[in-house]
């Protein structure tokens, strides 16, 4: 099992979301507007990168550790001589991602590392033709699935959960590709937004839940999905709608047509996406992530209020709540924080030393401003508190005679088993200590988070329906909208392996 927080000093006190994905239907060099459209989703998942592209005869896989620019570029969306790199339908090693069709996958990797065996999309040939698939969100019950196909012949080649649903198409659906995709659906547990390629087919799937996001935009007579807007803005796509929760797209030829397969369901899009994981610049369900974002500003400074001489934001994922807080408390904003946006994630040094300098690294006190100064600092989440401990004795460091906290989100107590990389419930600050206990160990002067109800109202509700939540919030309520197949296995210590076998996607 491999410790991917430990890997990676940097990110270790954040939620880290694990995929974005995207689909080009109908534009020639595809594979170039994909790959354009990764660019844009950078931030859903930075250690490896895929495209697939046909032509409508054969199938082009490339699919490597990195980031998007270092994969895909002017030079290496040619010729890459590399075994990774492959045509379906004829053999042989190929000079392009050819054709007018392809998806694209960006991605973290977890416990499973990031070997190329696990990156996506995943190509499969089946008895009904050949097909890719990019997964953004988490199979619930996939080891349960797996351990069945396992036993019905089925041979993986990858840890991916993702896996699970080519096989089930192989093994258990019936008719054409699209149908088989949703008689695989069906036996699927947990949260999915699917992009599928077949060689005359692009089709994406949102699960009934809707937990993670997908939109559809237009772009110059063709179609493109994607994980979310920023992505259609960039390549000057079109924004139509957000793919529905339940909904199946397919585009073909024929044109653009929904299906509706899955039982209907009350919607449980993720909260947490307007709060961090999303880049300010999207929107899902008419809700601008920016504005979403400055209303819990606006929210912790009604809650919260304290005497500061500036409200400052601990940067990137702080600043639109911070400008929020600022506005509505009268109090100046200021940068008393400077990012380094240089600081790669995978620089690793086994020196503990070196290790706990990771923060200093990252960020940099504006002496000039802090010192003498009250000062709130703005976050979206506190997860292990380790970060927080140490942007805050750095501001003190400076000069600061008070430091208080704000977080933008309420207290995160549980894990998400949705698609999102979160610490073990037991590592999770909130889950052992309550906010007066929570400000000690951070050592901050006051500490407060936005409440459950704010965070609703800052997207457009009057408030959380205990009855029936609007969103998923679990990682904050422990309140799961699916079962948890998988996980209520481990936790009654049954079976031989554990979950962590898995890769979310």
């Amino acid at each position: 099992m491999t410790d991917a927080t430990a890997q990676h000093p940097f990110e270790s006190d954040k939620l880290r979301e694990e995929c974005g994905i995207v689909g080009i239907y109908g534009q020639h060099s595809a594979s170039a507007l994909a790959a354009l459209g990764l660019h844009a989703l950078q931030h859903r998942g930075q250690e490896a990168a895929g495209i697939v592209s046909t032509d409508g005869e054969n199938f082009f896989v490339e699919r490597h550790p990195g980031k998007v620019a270092e994969v895909f570029g002017q030079d290496n969306l040619g010729a890459r001589d590399e075994p990774s790199r492959t045509k379906r339908g004829g053999g042989g090693v190929v000079e392009s991602l050819k054709g007018r069709l392809a998806i694209g996958h960006v991605r973290y990797s977890t416990t499973g590392g990031s070997e190329i065996r696990n990156i996506q999309p995943l190509f499969a040939d089946l008895a009904a033709g050949s097909t890719a698939i990019a997964h953004n969100g988490n199979i619930t019950n996939a080891l349960q699935l797996r351990d069945e196909l396992v036993r019905e012949g089925a041979i993986f080649h990858s840890t991916s959960d993702t896996e699970c649903i080519i096989h089930l198409m192989a093994m258990r659906g019936q008719g054409d590709m699209v149908s088989r995709l949703i008689d695989a659906l069906r036996q699927v547990e947990g949260a999915y937004s699917l992009v599928v390629l077949t060689r005359t087919k692009l089709i994406g799937v949102r699960d009934p839940l809707g937990l993670r996001p997908l939109v559809l935009g237009s772009l110059n007579g063709g179609y493109v999905f994607a994980s979310e807007t920023c992505a259609l803005d960039v390549l000057g796509a079109t924004f139509i709608r957000d793919v529905e929760p339940g909904e199946v797209v397919v585009i073909s030829s024929e044109g653009v047509q929904s299906k509706r397969p899955f039982l209907p369901m009350k919607p449980r899009f993720c909260i947490f996406e307007y709060v961090y994981f999303s880049r300010p610049d999207s929107m899902f369900g008419g809700v601008h992530v920016y504005e979403a974002r400055k209303r819990i500003g606006w929210e912790l400074s009604r809650v919260a209020p304290v005497e500061a001489d500036f409200v400052c934001p601990v940067p990137d994922s702080g600043v639109a709540a911070a400008l929020g807080y600022a506005e509505a408390s009268g109090i100046a904003f200021q940068y008393g924080l400077i990012r380094s946006h240089y600081v790669q994630r995978t620089f690793i040094q086994p020196s503990q030393d070196i290790r706990n300098l990771s923060v200093k690294l990252k960020f940099n006190a504006n002496r000039h401003l802090l010192k003498g100064k009250r000062v709130v600092l703005v976050d979206d989440s506190l997860v292990r508190g380790t970060t927080s401990r140490q942007i805050i004795e750095m501001v003190r460091d400076a000069g600061a005679t008070e430091v208080h906290m704000r977080i933008a989100s309420p207290p995160t107590t549980n894990s998400c088993f949705y698609g999102v990389d979160t610490p073990d419930k037991k590592d999770l600050l909130a889950n052992r200590k309550n906010v007066a206990e929570m400000q000690e160990f951070i050592r901050a002067d006051s500490l407060a988070f936005v409440p459950i109800d704010g965070l609703y109202r800052a997207v457009g509700q009057a408030g959380r329906n205990n009855e029936a939540p609007q969103y998923c919030d679990a990682c904050f309520t422990g309140e799961y909208p699916t079962r948890l197949t998988d996980q209520a296995e481990r936790d009654a210590g049954l079976g031989k392996r554990q979950l962590s076998l898995l890769v979310a996607s």
